[in-house]
């Protein structure tokens, strides 16, 4: 099997990147792997689908530091070849990353990877639930019981009343990003860097202010969900609390939040038990809740990351569980061929 993983940019990948773990499970797994950036598609006057790809060298990798350094150096000469080659196109690009500095990168997996999928390659996740999901606006569509009470507006006059009616405070984000970029604590109505605050994540677009939550001073947690259920290997879930830097609201890793061990509990459980049939409407094979008490405060879709870490944690290869999910999708895939739809099939 041929798996390609689409990414923002193969020169910013890193060994800790769950991408590169899922890569390096594939080709343990004996599947050949190939790396796509924006810029690679090739639809052609005969309307054939053509890609552009890095093609990792056939070796027996045994470490992601090893797979890295390979794909790197490969990634000096590329080859095209038809999208019919391609058995499964992972879309694990952050579209926020090129939203300002290449708006056209933002949306090609998506558009791009409907055009694979109508052409019989299993694209994951679903191309057409992503391009519901290009924002937070995303989590609204999820039952009220377990999202925080939230507004989005650009309207600053909206937002202050919003927060005057929250005693416990509020957090103020921009509606696109992600990482922990400008997502403030405003603890009161009176803050005397309201305005501030207001300017640096308005600059982003809209706003979304959500009623804070005293859990969140302990962190927030990250569990991952494949086809719809909680991903267990081995008797242990995929899932890790992450606990934010001293004095910093946020719990993203890349903000300086660190990881730990977790006890999946009966509420989170119940949380994903809860938006399980709109991701599995959507075609959202692989995505990262992230819970805070009993609400859920975002889910990842595009790239949830997080697998390298609790490899390490639990002494678990979750990556090879995602790996062989696909595995089973491709033998559906040749069982059924087209008569089952991309976004039925990626959630089996």
């Amino acid at each position: 099997m041929r798996i390609a993983f689409f990414v923002n940019s193969i020169g910013t990948e890193t060994p800790g990147y769950t991408t590169t773990a899922l890569a390096l499970a594939a080709v343990q797994r004996g599947h050949s792997v190939v790396y796509v950036e924006p810029g690679d598609f090739i639809l052609r006057p005969n309307d054939d689908l053509a890609v552009s790809v890095t093609a990792l060298p056939d070796a027996a990798y045994k470490t992601s530091g090893k797979l890295h350094a390979a794909l790197q150096d490969a990634a000096k000469q590329k080859k095209t070849v038809a999208m019919s080659d391609i058995d499964i196109l992972f879309l694990r690009n952050d579209p926020s990353l090129d939203g300002a500095g290449r708006p056209w990168a933002a949306n090609a997996g998506i558009m791009f990877g409907r055009l694979a999928a109508e052409r019989g390659t299993i694209v994951v996740n679903d191309p057409g639930g992503l391009a519901q999901a290009q924002s937070k606006l995303y989590l609204q569509s999820f039952p009220e019981a377990v999202r925080p009470a939230s507004l989005i507006s650009r309207s600053i006059a909206e937002i202050r009343a919003f927060i005057d009616k929250q005693p416990k405070g509020c957090i103020v984000k921009p509606l696109q990003g992600s990482g922990g970029k400008n997502v403030f604590h405003i603890a009161k109505p009176t803050d005397s860097n309201l305005n501030q605050i207001f300017e640096a994540a308005s600059g982003d677009g809209y706003l979304i202010a959500q009623v804070y939550l005293p859990e969140a001073k302990a962190g927030d947690v990250r569990l991952f969900l494949m086809n719809g259920l909680p991903l267990v290997r081995d008797g242990k879930f995929a899932a890790f609390r992450r606990v934010p830097a001293k004095g910093d609201v946020r719990s993203n890793i890349h903000a300086a939040g660190t990881a730990r061990k977790v006890k999946v509990t009966a509420t989170m459980l119940g949380i994903a038990e809860m938006v399980r049939p709109k991701l599995i409407g959507d075609g959202m094979f692989l995505v990262g809740l992230d819970i805070v008490g009993d609400k859920l405060l975002e889910i990842n879709v595009f790239t949830p990351g997080g697998l390298t870490r609790l490899a390490d944690m639990y002494t678990t290869d979750f990556a090879a569980s995602v790996i062989a999910a696909l595995e089973e999708k491709q033998t559906l895939r040749q069982a059924y061929g087209k008569t089952m739809t991309n976004s039925r099939l990626a959630t089996l």
